[in-house]
């Protein structure tokens, strides 16, 4: 299985949403990278299960995106812990980081566990509001993924859109700031077109939404963000 240093592409389901077998058999089969599990309303401890329960047959590297504490799994090969750097709130930094600790520190396996330094940036989003979050300028996006990198030493710095495609100026601009801190892209990719444009500029690109709108354009991203990669872009 790859490691997520080698993940180009992702593909992101949320537990709360259906997925038929078909779309989920042709979902794993892509070619992509890797599976994140993740959403932001409605993850529960059942529909997490569920759903890795399908989705192991494959044996495509999975990953939980831990939002709820009463929804951690303990079958998944990765476990990322967001931490909203535009977040206005240090529940969202720090707090909720330290209660899981707190209760399940003992058994944690930290092989298996990475910190996103997330930065979120659409306002409609729901995670935006959930977080508490505020709009950052360009600088203070740059200004948070050197903390990322040199302050928090994280592996992963998440450029999320949320629902919204982005400003691959802005992505350009993060990913020059970047040498060791893996530069993620996830938010409103709809089509190969775009899929291109951020592989272009990050190290990993996650789709979601499309999934469950446009199926066949959700999986014509993953060979153009592949076509990126062999080009030795990013």
């Amino acid at each position: 299985m790859k490691q997520y240093s080698h993940w180009d592409h992702v593909f992101k389901l949320d537990p709360e949403k259906p997925i038929s077998d078909e779309s989920l058999k042709r979902i794993c089969r892509s070619g992509t990278d890797a599976i994140i599990v993740g959403g932001t309303d409605g993850v529960t401890f059942e529909n997490v299960s569920d759903l890795i329960d399908r989705i192991r047959p494959y044996e495509l590297p999975c990953a939980l995106e831990v939002s709820d504490l009463e929804a951690v799994v303990p079958e998944f090969d990765t476990y990322l812990i967001p931490m909203v750097l535009n977040s206005q709130d240090k529940h969202w930094l720090f707090d909720v980081q330290h209660q899981a600790i707190k209760e399940y520190g003992d058994i944690i396996d930290w092989s298996q566990t990475l910190a996103e330094g997330y930065c979120v940036l659409n306002p409609d989003a729901k995670v935006f509001q959930k977080a508490n979050c505020t709009v950052p300028q360009a600088e203070d996006v740059v200004a948070y993924a050197k903390m990322a990198e040199h302050l928090l030493k994280l592996p992963f710095f998440y450029v999320e859109y949320s629902g919204m495609y982005g400003d691959p100026d802005l992505v350009r601009q993060v990913a020059a700031e970047l040498n060791e801190t893996r530069l993620i892209y996830g938010g409103g990719i709809q089509n190969a077109a775009q899929a291109e444009e951020m592989s272009a500029l990050a190290d990993t690109i996650v789709v979601g939404n499309v999934i469950y709108e446009n199926i066949e354009a959700a999986l014509e991203t993953v060979p153009a963000a592949k076509r990126k990669k062999e080009d030795g872009v990013r």
